[in-house]
Order: structure tokens, then C-alpha cells, then sequence
């Protein structure tokens, strides 16, 4: 079964360290196995409502920066959650006793958004059996942990070369509601993840490309922001939301006339980085001097 997910992800560009900047798609994989549909109760077309669509194509132009794209649904499997956010009523026999597995109550997970999530787009439940814990470790081992591992390597490389290390997770949202809501969303963790330097210059990137942004509301970032930011060490992590109908009808899940405006402010977006990184004062927290 586990051969069957690999390669679980692709990544692009050089993977060296040369460039300070990592960028990722998770939630924009259009791949479903068999067995997924089979237990589902939903349609292809229902199950393809929780994905980001085609960010993941929203960054080909982005070149030499490395970028990962995921393979599978994220109605199949989640990779901005942790990969203890299982939620035990959706599963066969006691999953206390199922290790290596854990498990951690969060509202993701009580909103049935964990890693495995039990619903899809507008709240509709996933399958119409319970898993086996094989299946969860399968899906987990074969794909969410090389996942955040080989981001973690990439990470690793950038600093390495440059002294600091940045990751964008990019992702869509549906348009928000109310007036003049923002179209672009930035993460950092109520700035913890991030740099408020960086975080200064992707606003302004948005800003001046005509976008309303706001940060951390209604998305203050996941799983990916929490665990790969580590901004005393000089890595940082963002997370953007991007206002899907900017780029695509979605209820037809079709490319609009929106989507190379905004392809072209993502790939101008990672050489703003690039290129302002060094002077942005992203390293190590320098500690303080005893007196």
C-alpha cells in the first residue's frame, strides 16, 4: 500500500541552499487512491471542494527557488495539521492502543479538520466506514512525514548558506464575507513564526499590487507555521491565503482571466524576497551579553 503513495509530493527548483527561500503548496493535490473513493460516500467532485485550487500551478512560474507541491487530496490527507490530530471516533477499536500512533483533541479536530479530516467541503462527512489504524499509519509514514522532513532539509540547507531560512506556505481561501473583506491573508502566528520585517515586506508586496491584506484573521497559520518557524533560531515561516476568486470560478473549479495576475505577483514575491532577505536582519537572535 505505502508504494502506491510515493512519491507522496514533487519539488522543483534547486535544492542545494543556494537561494534563502522555500516555497510550498499542501492543499492543492488533485490525486485520490482508489481505496480513498471506494470508502468515501462522496464524490470526486464534493471531495475536491477542501482543496486549494491549482496553487499549486499558481506557482510554476516561480523558478530556481525550491518549491514542493503535494500529490494527494487534503480531503485524503491534511499536511498543515500535526500528525497527532487524529480524531479516535473515526476509527476502528481503541486508537490509544494503536502505536505508533497518538492522538491530541484539538478544535481542528472537533470540527472534524484533522489530519485525516472526517468532512470535506461544506461539512459533509468523508466515509461511510471507520479506518483501520494501518491505514492512518500508512498514509502518515508514506507521506506527511517526508513531507515536513524534506522541508525541514531545505530549511536546513538555506541556513546553512545564508544564515537565515524563510518558508511561504501558500494557500487559497474562499472569498470572505462582508465589505471590502481582504483578499490576501498573512500568517505568522500572531507574530511568532515570522520576522515583523518580512512579514512588512510581503504586505506591502500585496499592498502595492492592489489587494486589500490583513493578517492572522481569519487564518493566523497551521500546523506548517508552528512547527517549521523558529524565528530566535532565523527561520521563518508564513503562511499566505489567497482569495480564490481572484484566480478561479469556484464552483466550476476553472481558471479565471485572475489567475496569471496573480501567478506573476507570486513569482515576483520570491525575487522581492530574494533579494531584500539579506538586508531584512533575518539570523539568529544575537543573546544577550552577561553584565
Amino acid at each position: 500500500m505505502v508504494d502506491s503513495f510515493l512519491p507522496g509530493f514533487s519539488v522543483t527548483g534547486d535544492t542545494d541552499g543556494r537561494w534563502p527561500l522555500v516555497m510550498a503548496s499542501p492543499h492543492s493535490g488533485r490525486e485520490y487512491p482508489p481505496a480513498f473513493l471506494a470508502a468515501s460516500r462522496l464524490s470526486l467532485a464534493q471531495l475536491r471542494r477542501a482543496e486549494d485550487p491549482y496553487v499549486d500551478e499558481l506557482l510554476d512560474g516561480v523558478t530556481g527557488v525550491p518549491v514542493l507541491r503535494a500529490r494527494f487530496g487534503r480531503a485524503w490527507l491534511d499536511l498543515n495539521r500535526d500528525a497527532d490530530e487524529l480524531d479516535p471516533a473515526m476509527f476502528e477499536g481503541r486508537l490509544q492502543d494503536a502505536r505508533p500512533l497518538a492522538f491530541r483533541a484539538t478544535d481542528r479536530v472537533s470540527s472534524g479538520l484533522g489530519v485525516l479530516p472526517r468532512v470535506a467541503g461544506q461539512g459533509l462527512d468523508i466515509y461511510r466506514r471507520r479506518l483501520t489504524t494501518a491505514e492512518a499509519e500508512a498514509r502518515l509514514r508514506a507521506v506527511h512525514a517526508p513531507w515536513h522532513s524534506r522541508i525541514a532539509e531545505l530549511l536546513a540547507r538555506a541556513h546553512a548558506r545564508h544564515g537565515h531560512a524563510i518558508l511561504v506556505d501558500c494557500h487559497s481561501m474562499p472569498q470572505p464575507a462582508g465589505v471590502l473583506p481582504a483578499q490576501i491573508v498573512l500568517g505568522d502566528r500572531y507574530g511568532t513564526s515570522a520576522s515583523p520585517m518580512l512579514m512588512a515586506l510581503i504586505e506591502r508586496h500585496f499592498t502595492d499590487a492592489g489587494w486589500r491584506v490583513a493578517r492572522n484573521a481569519p487564518y493566523a497559520g497551521g500546523h506548517t507555521t508552528a512547527f517549521h518557524g523558529n524565528v530566535a533560531a532565523g527561520i521563518h515561516a508564513v503562511q499566505i491565503e489567497i482569495d480564490r476568486s481572484l484566480y478561479v470560478d469556484a464552483q466550476r473549479l476553472q481558471r479565471n482571466s485572475g489567475f496569471d495576475g496573480v501567478a506573476a505577483q507570486l513569482r515576483a514575491l520570491a525575487g522581492a524576497i530574494v533579494e531584500a532577505a539579506p538586508g531584512l536582519g533575518l539570523g539568529p537572535a544575537q543573546r544577550q551579553a552577561a553584565e
